[in-house]
């Protein structure tokens, strides 16, 4: 077999070609480090068994469970045998089916008494939970570990812990603890050699960690529950301090270079602009500002994360700071998700701005700058200005979507991007941007999202971090409710009466829907969780998990064309009802946007195109339909596009979801709290950390295997406050070696890149 040296073996060389194949297919494990990383997804103890009662339809599991009962029939006139067997557990019963010519092997070995791990997919025959030929490894039997005949004997093969692998039908639980073994015999044969260990042996000592080689044996061959916490620690430590020297290096990188300081002049663009606002900055506005002028005036480009909660003027600070930069004779470009973010955010800008947004116009202030929009679908004489006025530095504020990112356009001197909704761009188009500064301009992203402090940590390490939580004066409360409408169709038929009486009252409403509703209707329905409907970023559906079960899962979601009309033929007749989605002309979106601003249209019925940035004062109602389609982040970003005025706002979250069930808890939550800070930590407590982090998002297995981001954010904080210092004083990692290639071997491109995209 030969030693293995290092975890970057490839595995054929430890576990054979055929199995290594199986395993590099269907698991993506390819090399020793990979199976040592693919930790046990529970444990399962020798006299403990599975709960029966909860198994899932249509998926491979693996369960531990007890022969009860083994019959043989025959069919086909006495040609042809199935044997049944009864497997219990205390909470179900669960039956297992074999046909052909293995029956009476099967019969021998399954008799009542038998303890096993069973694996196969479960479905239903009868009324009852099946699994057709599974897999099966007897516990005890033939394997090496029976009880022999010692009382202590017996009592430490049933209380020794079964380690459950993430498996698939291919390769079965207990073939991975095989390979496993396999792999950690050979790699203690040779005494570890060539094992990297990530964590310098001080930090490890400071810590009371285990060392690397005993925490991957207790993790894979626990004897104990002590044994499993001793190596999560270890692991977990590893994961959080990998990735947090990753960061910090690129912290460090970026504050070596050089940036041009932009300091706002003393009675300059900014000074005119705060001396016109018609209302006071909120305490948070005034410190969060504090902290991005004091980054413009220094010689390295900022980075920083702006975040908070929905209305909170993120969109004010943002332009204070380009006002700044223009003061210092520099351009600030703002990039965009969508082209309706790209237009509201212009007209925001110059409305805020008013004359001062026309500087070398007749008319235009003394102080003023020129505020140019720049998207894909303008005609070519505007776009031809637009990339005139970038190019001569005529705009000091350029606007656009990823039209900005072309190589025609050309800014005079770029020394501020500011990102809305980061994490709808990737590091090429970021880089892409910044890369058209004569020198590194600085950087300000803004969400909307409201993220617990660990994720920001984790995912925005490079990132300074400023919050926005408070709410400018004035601002009414937004009241939201969940409107059960297959329970109480009445509701429902309430909640229409209530936006006529709205639109009556002067004010407009949203109503929005997950899908647009124009596409192909032999196309399969796309189940709840899946991005619905729209090619438009931002738009669908993107996170309903549950309601498993009800018929809102069975029947598509429900879409913006039909609604709209069944709202004009019914409970909405005789009101102005218009759509708006993303794949409409920019000039139809741009008509339909202006028309609700301009309050000619009183019910706007839309995709999560409106999701972000939109700001219309006077709506003051939203409906959401098909709530629990979407994620509650989603939910508490879409609702806050209301109660934008002095008004109070009201957000109706419709769904079919049963009370009780995981979904209407997650509506239940959005509806009790206007915390998006809280929100976004029970958002993230019910989704895997991958969907957070990682490859999860595009099918691959998640970035951290141990680590639970919430869970777990004192040893995140710990693990940066730790990389942060080593980094500060050994940059180049010469005195730690082995963290050095652990973080080659570690962080692989793909992982590299999600980081920076966050």
């Amino acid at each position: 077999m030969g030693t293995v040296t290092a975890l970057s073996e490839p595995l054929a060389k430890v576990v054979g070609g055929t199995t290594a194949k199986v395993m590099a297919d269907h698991l993506d494990l390819r090399t020793v480090g990979d199976l040592l990383h693919h930790y046990p997804r529970r444990y399962a103890e020798r006299g403990e068994l599975t709960r029966l009662a909860e198994l899932p339809l249509d998926e491979h599991v693996t369960v531990v469970a007890e022969v009860a009962d083994a019959r043989t029939h025959t069919f086909n006139r006495g040609k042809g045998q199935r044997l049944e067997v009864t497997l219990t557990d205390g909470s179900g019963r669960l039956q297992l089916v074999f046909f052909g010519r293995g029956v009476h092997h099967h019969k021998r070995e399954l008799v009542p008494g038998r303890r096993g791990m069973f694996a196969g997919k479960v479905s239903v025959f009868n009324r009852k939970l099946q699994l057709a030929h599974p897999a099966y490894e007897l516990l005890g039997a033939d394997t090496g570990d029976a009880p022999g005949d010692g009382a202590a004997a017996a009592r430490e093969f049933a209380g020794r812990l079964l380690p459950l692998y993430p498996a698939c039908k291919q390769l079965e639980s207990w073939k991975l603890a095989k390979a496993v073994a396999l792999v950690l015999d050979s790699l203690a044969a040779s005494g570890w050699s060539g094992l990297i260990d990530p964590l310098p042996d001080e930090l490890r000592r400071e810590r009371g960690l285990i060392p690397l080689p005993e925490a991957f044996e207790k993790v894979h061959r626990p004897r104990t529950k002590a044994d499993i916490a001793a190596a999560g620690d270890r692991l977990k430590w590893d994961e959080a301090f990998v990735l947090q020297v990753a960061l910090a290096r690129r912290r460090h990188t970026d504050r070596q270079l050089s940036a041009t300081p932009r300091r706002p002049a003393a009675d300059g663009l900014l000074t005119t602009f705060d001396s016109r606002l018609p209302f006071t900055l909120t305490e948070g506005q005034r410190t969060v500002s504090e902290e991005i002028f004091a980054d413009l005036a220094t010689e390295h480009p900022m980075h920083r994360l702006l975040q908070g909660e929905v209305g909170s003027g993120k969109t004010l600070v943002a332009l204070r700071a380009m006002l700044a930069v223009a003061d210092s004779g520099g351009q600030s470009a703002l990039l965009a998700p969508t082209e309706v973010l790209a237009q509201q955010h212009h007209r925001s800008i110059t409305e805020m701005m008013g004359d001062l947004a026309e500087g070398g116009l007749i008319g235009g202030a003394e102080h003023g700058t020129r505020v140019t929009l720049l998207t894909g679908s303008m005609g070519a004489a505007a776009r031809r200005r637009a990339l005139l006025e970038a190019a001569t530095g005529e705009a000091g504020i350029v606007i656009g979507t990823h039209a900005l990112i072309e190589d025609v356009v050309q800014f005079h001197d770029l020394g501020l991007v500011v990102v809305d909704e980061q994490h709808r761009f990737g590091v090429e188009q970021r880089d892409a941007l910044r890369g058209k500064g004569k020198r590194p301009p600085h950087l300000l992203v803004m969400t909307a999202t409201p993220i617990p402090r660990t994720v920001a940590m984790t995912v925005f390490g490079d990132l300074e971090t400023s919050v926005l939580d408070q709410l400018p004066a004035g601002r009414a409360p937004i009241v939201s409710h969940v409107v059960p409408a297959r329970d109480k169709p009445h509701f429902l038929a309430r909640a229409w009466e209530r936006v006529r009486e709205e639109v009556a009252a002067g004010h407009q409403v949203y109503v929005v829907c997950p899908r647009i509703g124009d596409e192909d209707t032999k196309e399969p329905v796309k189940k709840p969780g899946r991005r619905a409907g729209g090619d438009d970023a931002g738009e669908g559906a993107d996170g309903g998990k549950d309601g498993a079960g009800t018929d809102a899962d069975r029947r598509p979601p429900l879409a913006v064309l039909e609604v709209a009309d069944q709202l004009r033929a019914g409970p909405l007749a005789g009101l102005n009802v218009a759509a708006l989605h993303g794949r409409m002309a920019p000039d139809a979106k741009d008509e339909v946007m202006r028309g609700f601003s301009a309050g000619e249209v009183q019910v706007l019925v839309a995709t999560t195109v409106i999701e972000v940035g939109v700001n219309v004062p006077n709506a003051t109602v939203m409906v959401i339909m098909d709530a629990d389609r979407f994620g509650v982040s989603q939910l508490h970003q879409l609702r806050g596009r209301v109660g934008r005025g002095s008004a109070g706002g009201l957000c109706l979250l419709v769904s079919e979801a049963p009370e009780g069930s995981p979904a209407r808890s997650r509506l239940d939550a959005v509806a009790g709290t206007q915390d998006g800070f809280e929100l976004s930590r029970i958002d993230l407590e019910q989704r895997r950390e991958g969907d957070v982090l990682g490859q999860a998002q595009s099918g691959g297995r998640s970035s951290l295997r141990m680590l639970a981001v919430i869970e777990d954010e004192e040893i995140i904080a710990a693990a940066r406050a730790e990389a942060t210092a080593l980094v500060a004083a050994d940059p180049t990692l010469e005195d730690v070696p082995a963290l050095r290639t652990a973080l080659d071997a570690l962080l692989d491109a793909d992982r590299e890149e999600y980081l920076d995209k966050g």
